[in-house]
């Protein structure tokens, strides 16, 4: 049975960082993108970031971009997002994701067939 756990959530003033993690089990996705979504109340699901099988690839939502960096180990079968500079608006639960299919690099949710319980992020002002 495949589980993405996220971790590293928590309460932050605006300006601050967290460092989110996801460690996947039941399979290896050492082929795969692995990706981070946000939705924050009343609104719906959004992408934030992506990295390909190889790391190499990073890319981001333009609300995050140059604030927040992705990157994975696949050793440890882990993604990873650091988030600086953050802003009230990155309120929000955050949800690791994988495809099912090696090699690509989706940005929409429809692509993800894997996901986690989330991990809530709140950036007070």
């Amino acid at each position: 049975q495949v589980q993405l756990v996220e971790s590293g959530g928590g309460l932050v003033q605006a300006g601050g960082s967290l460092r989110l993690s996801c460690v996947a089990s039941g399979r290896t996705f050492n082929r795969h993108a692995m990706g981070w979504f946000r939705r924050a109340p009343g609104k719906e699901r959004e992408f934030v970031a992506t990295v390909s099988w190889h790391g190499r690839s990073p890319l981001y939502a333009d609300s995050v971009k140059g604030r927040f960096t992705i990157s994975r180990d696949n050793a440890k079968n882990t993604v990873y997002l650091q988030m600086n500079s953050l802003k009230y608006e990155d309120t929000a639960e955050y949800y690791c994701a994988a495809p099912e299919f090696e090699l690509v690099l989706p940005t929409r949710p429809s692509g993800y067939a894997y996901w986690g319980q989330g991990t809530q992020v709140t950036v007070s002002s």
